[in-house]
């Protein structure tokens, strides 16, 4: 029996082609910013459906958000349907905690300033203080232990810095000290690194703010992979004018381009992170698609997805709607 699925996007004809290549030959696609008529889909795949898709075919059991994390308006909207089970994708993972690393180290090591100098033919940050951070024997707090976290945990043992680790739900097995939520004010004394790695959700938004901030011990980095408003955006900027936060790596941010249009003129933040050497600035790009090779991993796990169902299987990947992720 054929399971027939709804992609409510364009696809290039590449990554499309990957897509059937790997879904079982029941899997019937349909692909198209429309809905197909007559709507009789098992499976929507869309990261921001309106009511009027989720309601169109009277044969919807689940939706398939494609990327990680859950958009807020989705996530209001399919509060509203109990029903129909949500799920999201991971193919990015290995790809943002690379970067999550990437910024670790330009960040507490000040690869940008040094390159920017030497672009002028500027030696003098070799000859005057060097403000690098050596990672050997520091120990990193990661928030988030989720698919993204756990892989930067283990960068980060490669290292040889301590790793622990704040999760909503504990793992069963874990080499890393992972502990509740409730822990952070205990932790974060501890925490050279404090690598963000979480979804935005009502409970994490503002979770890091001046009170966190300021429980950081001396040259602490920050890492944010997760989304901009977990931290706190004014006192993030103050840490770092001040001093009291050494450097910043941040890929995630408090202001996006509205439109095409406004890409190549859009300030990521209403603070002027722009005018700090101690911060790596990344336009949100740490897991995002583009890439051939990040497209490729995205249909790969969206196929091993629909071939669950397709073989009346539990699909991987499902989210709490009521939590957010």
């Amino acid at each position: 029996m054929a399971l027939n699925v709804h992609l409510l996007r364009e696809i290039d004809t590449t990554p499309l082609e990957h897509l059937r290549s790997r879904v079982h030959p029941d899997v019937a696609l349909t692909v198209d910013r429309a809905l197909p008529t007559p709507a009789e889909f098992e499976i929507l795949v869309a990261g921001r459906p309106r009511y009027e898709h989720i309601t169109a075919s009277p044969d919807l059991r689940a939706l398939i958000i494609p990327f990680a994390g859950v958009p807020r308006e989705t996530r209001d909207l399919m509060l509203d349907f109990p029903h129909i089970p949500v799920h999201n994708l991971h193919h990015n993972a290995v790809a943002a905690a690379e970067m999550a690393v990437a910024l670790l180290l330009a960040a507490s090591k000040f690869v940008v300033p040094s390159d920017r100098a030497l672009r002028h033919n500027d030696w003098r940050p070799r000859y005057g203080p060097n403000p690098t951070v050596v990672l050997e024997g520091k120990t990193a707090l990661i928030l988030g232990y989720g698919a993204i976290g756990q892989r930067v945990a283990r960068m980060c043992r490669g290292f040889g810095m301590d790793v622990i680790a704040l999760r909503r739900l504990t793992p069963t097995e874990s080499s890393d000290a992972v502990y509740p939520p409730e822990a952070l004010p205990d932790l974060l004394p501890r925490a050279n690194a404090l690598i963000i790695a979480l979804p935005l959700t009502a409970k994490t938004e503002g979770l890091v703010g001046k009170q966190e901030l300021d429980q950081l011990p001396p040259k602490s980095v920050l890492v944010n992979v997760g989304r901009g408003p977990i931290v706190d955006e004014e006192a993030l900027y103050r840490a770092l004018r001040d001093g009291a936060l050494h450097a910043a790596g941040l890929d995630v941010w408090y202001s996006y381009p509205s439109d095409e249009a406004s890409r190549a003129d859009t300030p990521p933040s209403a603070c002027p992170f722009h005018t700090l050497d101690n911060v790596v600035m990344s336009p949100h790009r740490a897991g995002s698609g583009g890439s051939e090779e990040i497209e490729r991993r995205r249909m790969n796990h969206l196929a091993r997805l629909l071939n669950a169902a397709a073989a009346r299987e539990t699909m991987p990947n499902r989210v709490d709607i009521k939590a957010g992720y």
